[in-house]
């Protein structure tokens, strides 16, 4: 008996330690996240100012969406919001598709040639975009793509990284499935179409988060293709908007607060097909 409670409060006070520095780990990540929902609330910016480096940024305050309404009054925010919701959702929407079909391509048919496209795929993954921002805008510049939509949405669509993820799904998939589609007749196509990709939903759910991630925060190349705010996404009318004087910093974390949003809104949704895909596609 008493080895027994001796394992038992061994138990309980591994958990409690457990749980205590996950908690800790949860409110140091949680942190700037209340600190600009919480400044965003303020309409006194004298009041930011005097809570700024001290606890008492925490401390409520009287709430009100005054600095929400003060963004859609400084800058035509609907118009940079309708521009990054259709440039990440065709971006991501295009690149589920094309990725997929290049990774099922790859996971299912053999040819010469496929082990070395497999490595320069893969030898890709580690080539940073900024080396080579600047032949890509020449190339666009040729083709008079600057300041459009589609500037910002073609050259993403495929990725190394995402095809790979597709890829090694794909080569974990139970192939009894398509010969026994292939026996009754259907097309790769449509084995790609209606077997591969509906049982492909976690990897899915992966990939969407992770491209979204990357387009809505994407900065540089928006910046250096677009000239006015007619294609300009969030990212760079934030950068605009914090240039602006006076500078609020309720206004910027308001701004701040209605472009994180929408990423939390995905994760949340998402998040369960996302943790269940970590084991699945290599994301680890």
């Amino acid at each position: 008996m008493t080895a027994e409670r001796s394992r038992k409060k061994l138990e309980l006070i591994d958990k409690s330690v457990s749980y205590t520095l996950m908690i800790l780990l949860a409110l140091f990540f949680l942190f700037p996240l209340i600190y600009m929902i919480s400044t965003s609330l303020n309409p006194d910016e004298l009041d930011i100012l005097k809570r700024m480096g001290s606890i008492r940024t925490f401390i409520p305050s009287p709430a009100s969406l005054k600095n929400y309404s003060d963004v859609f009054e400084r800058m035509p925010f609907g118009r940079f919001v309708f521009n990054s919701v259709l440039i990440v959702s065709s971006t991501v929407l295009a690149g589920l598709l094309v990725n997929s079909m290049m990774a099922f391509g790859l996971a299912r048919f053999t040819f010469r040639g496929r082990g070395l496209l497999v490595s320069i795929i893969v030898a890709l993954m580690i080539i940073p975009f900024e080396t080579i921002a600047v032949p890509l805008l020449l190339m666009t510049n040729k083709f008079g793509w600057l300041d459009s939509y589609h500037v910002q949405i073609i050259p993403f669509i495929a990725n190394p990284f995402y095809i790979f993820l597709f890829y090694q799904f794909f080569l974990s998939f139970p192939k009894a499935l398509e010969e026994a589609a292939l026996i009754d007749g259907a097309s790769w196509f449509k084995i790609y179409w209606k077997i591969a990709l509906p049982l492909s939903k976690p990897v899915l759910s992966s990939v969407a988060i992770l491209h979204f991630l990357t387009q809505w925060g994407f900065f540089l190349w928006p910046l250096m293709v677009t000239r006015g705010f007619e294609y300009r996404p969030l990212p760079v009318a934030m950068q605009v908007f914090f240039g602006q004087y006076p500078r609020d910093w309720g206004d910027i974390m308001a701004f701040a607060t209605m472009m994180t949003a929408p990423v939390l809104i995905l994760f949340v949704i998402l998040q369960g097909q996302y943790v269940k895909s970590v084991s699945q596609t290599g994301i680890k």
